[in-house]
């Protein structure tokens, strides 16, 4: 079994670790990543398009230059994208983010592991948790580069007005705010930070330790060490 110290430590990172992983299926499930206002002229006037969505779903409004409000429609991300670069992408983004929920639940396994139990696997100790909260981190600060990439770069904003109205012509210029299923996922990057810091305490009191448990044969004469 154990040490309490131990179980009282990887607990606390496997509390992290779950909640990670909910925040995770916060971000992927929530349509609150980004709110654009694209305007785009008609003749005779200009539309302005205003737009909510996520890697799934979104919602979008048209509003004429006098602020009347002509429609509200809810889209799919997926069907309203004709680019082949702008779809794979959102592809992308949402692949990584698996990736970094399979990681966080991997995590969570491990810690969960060391609370209960002494693996006689180097892996499975603090090498495995370092290794799959590390993962997590990349991945989700990768998905944090990639969506702003896809809106602004490849103008995925713009692409998706257009599926809300077939009438547009030419475009004046956009918006961007990202919501708060874009930045709860600096969350997830302090949750396997403050996992981390967790395992390297244990792991640094451990091998501190065990170092002064050796110190006194170290220190001890030669004459004793024989004998």
């Amino acid at each position: 079994m154990p040490s309490r110290r131990k179980s009282t430590m990887f607990g606390c990172a496997f509390c992290a670790c779950v909640f990670s992983f909910v925040v995770i299926c916060v971000v992927l499930a929530t349509p609150q990543w980004v709110s654009s206002e694209v305007r785009f002229s008609r003749p005779n006037s200009s539309v302005t398009v205003s737009l909510t969505f996520g890697l799934f779903r979104g919602t979008c409004e048209q509003f004429v230059a006098a602020g009347l409000q002509v429609s509200k429609t809810t889209f799919q991300v997926a069907d309203a994208l004709s680019s082949s670069r702008t779809r794979s992408l959102n592809v992308v983004t949402v692949a990584v983010l698996v990736l970094a929920l399979l990681s966080s639940l991997l995590s969570s396994a491990f810690t969960c592991t060391n609370a209960v139990s002494n693996p006689y696997q180097t892996f499975l100790g603090p090498t495995g948790v370092y290794t799959w909260n590390s993962l997590c981190g990349i991945l989700t600060l990768l998905a944090m580069i990639l969506f702003p990439v896809n809106v602004q770069g490849n103008r995925l904003s713009e692409e998706l007005a257009h599926g809300c109205s077939t009438s547009l012509q030419t475009h004046l210029g956009s918006k961007h705010s990202y919501g708060y299923s874009y930045w709860i996922m600096l969350l997830i990057l302090s949750l396997n930070v403050a996992s981390l810091i967790i395992i390297y305490f244990y792991d640094h009191a451990r091998y501190s330790k065990k170092k002064e448990q050796e110190r006194p044969l170290e220190n001890a004469p030669k004459d004793v060490i024989l004998f």
